[in-house]
């Protein structure tokens, strides 16, 4: 059971973080104190909205993008507000840079509205470690303070170091990623959302030079579309069935769709309401066929990107800017001379490349993620990786499960890190409902 407090500490202060307190913040009680630690200079940004690129842009147009689950059109409405959009325009798929503003003025408003309350405290300070006491929980800073409360929740998003090939790939945007040679070759590692991320980086930085992108498939993510998603029932979906069982049903709704003179994006859009439950449900052989094998066919779906940056990368890919690889890196030896072994052949490569990005996406393996609260707790046992090691095992209430098993009521979890209970919680529809749900269970309101 989901333990229940007035005092709250919320551990990272990104795009998660900032919409959960918004949540928590909606309550009227009096005696509520909300504490967001956030060890970056700005809060709401992260990893997905620190960047200041505008070809940087949402992955979900503004309809979509709202910090609140009970306001959907909040985001929009901000948009048009602002000047920023037209009503007629269509779909608007806003710059990262615009939504940190958006998420940055919520929390102003946030912070001004609750001054005199002292309901809200935001901190500027890395947190060390968090630990259960008595009577709540302690979250020890880097400056050697330590805030305390009833209740801690782990909200630190992405690990932000790469996790392929440690020591030679580096994070784009990162200090290590130094001022390069405009013609020289350069290997990204992954072909999904960061890649296309890298190479708009990469052109808007002036680089002309070939850009060789390699994941396991070689494929790219699918471009939005204006579509009508279909009607689904719980009732109607195969819960509960072992993969093959339900990949076929899934193709099947899909050529009926298609054949009805639909698309099918309306199928996996149909589906969304469901993806978690669906995950829930699956056998743990189901999910680990699933990560191993079909991950990558479900992402460039279901992770699709803006028409206009689309558009941009298969021009590159056509063009010759970007190769595509469907392979795998083999070995990488000093200054940069790479092997890799193409799908589907024995034979290996060799290339001279000046950088290597890591564009893997997601960290492989949460105990050895660079993030010192979550591994501090996998350390002390009192959190434990999932069984498929996607990020924190978890309750479906968010709470920390220990290493021996025990559920933690002070100790839960949001966002990325939770994706092994509930996998699609990356993005932020699917994060606000996380929040919503959630902040009712803490202030007792559910």
């Amino acid at each position: 059971m989901v333990g229940r407090g007035n005092s709250i500490v919320i551990v990272g202060g990104g795009a998660s973080g900032v919409v959960l307190a918004a949540h928590l913040l909606k309550s009227p009680n009096p005696d509520l104190r909300v504490a967001l630690i956030e060890r970056r200079p700005h809060f709401g940004q992260g990893m997905a909205y620190s960047t200041l690129l505008s070809a940087h842009v949402l992955n979900v147009n503004a309809s979509g993008m709202s910090a609140y689950a009970d306001d959907p059109t909040n985001f929009a409405r901000w948009v048009l507000d602002s000047g920023l959009a037209q009503p007629d325009q269509g779909p608007f798929y806003a710059p990262r840079s615009l939504y940190a503003r958006y998420l940055k003025e919520l929390l102003d408003e946030l912070e001004a509205r609750e001054r005199d309350s002292g309901r809200l405290r935001l901190i500027r300070e890395e947190s060390l470690s968090i630990s259960p006491t008595p009577s709540g929980v302690e979250v020890a800073l880097v400056n050697g303070i330590s805030v305390v409360g009833h209740l801690a929740v782990l909200a630190t998003g992405h690990d932000e170091q790469p996790g392929a090939f440690q020591g030679r790939a580096i994070r784009m945007g990162s200090e290590a990623d130094t001022a390069l040679d405009p013609e020289a070759t350069v290997l990204v590692l992954g072909t999904g959302l960061s890649m296309v991320d890298a190479f708009l980086s990469l052109e808007q930085r002036g680089h002309r030079g070939e850009i060789i992108a390699v994941s396991r498939r070689g494929l790219l993510p699918s471009p939005h579309r204006k579509g009508n998603p279909i009607k689904l029932d719980v009732a109607d979906i195969p819960l509960g069935t072992q993969l093959s069982y339900f990949v076929g049903w899934f193709r099947n709704l899909i050529r009926e769709n298609q054949k009805a003179g639909g698309d099918w994006r309306d199928v996996v859009d149909g589906l969304r309401p469901f993806n978690q439950k669906i995950w829930q449900n699956w056998p743990s052989s189901a999910k680990r066929r699933f990560v191993e094998h079909t991950k990558a066919w479900w992402d460039i779906h279901r992770h699709r990107i803006a028409p206009e940056v689309y558009a941009r990368v298969t021009e590159a890919v056509r063009s010759g800017r970007i190769r595509l690889v469907a392979g795998r890196v083999v070995e990488i030896e000093l200054e940069f001379t790479v092997r890799i072994q193409q799908r589907g052949t024995q034979a290996l490569e060799t290339l001279e490349v000046a950088r290597i990005y890591d564009c893997m996406g997601i960290a492989r393996d949460i105990s050895k993620t660079s993030n010192g609260v979550v591994r501090s707790l996998v350390e002390r046992g009192l959190a434990r990786p999932d069984p498929l090691h996607l990020g924190l095992d978890v309750t479906a209430n968010c709470e920390l499960v220990a290493a021996d098993g025990t559920v933690s009521s002070k100790i839960l979890a949001i966002g990325p890190l939770t994706r092994g209970t509930f996998f699609e919680i990356d993005a932020i529809p699917d994060i606000r409902v996380q929040c919503a749900k959630l902040s009712k269970q803490l202030l007792g309101s559910d």
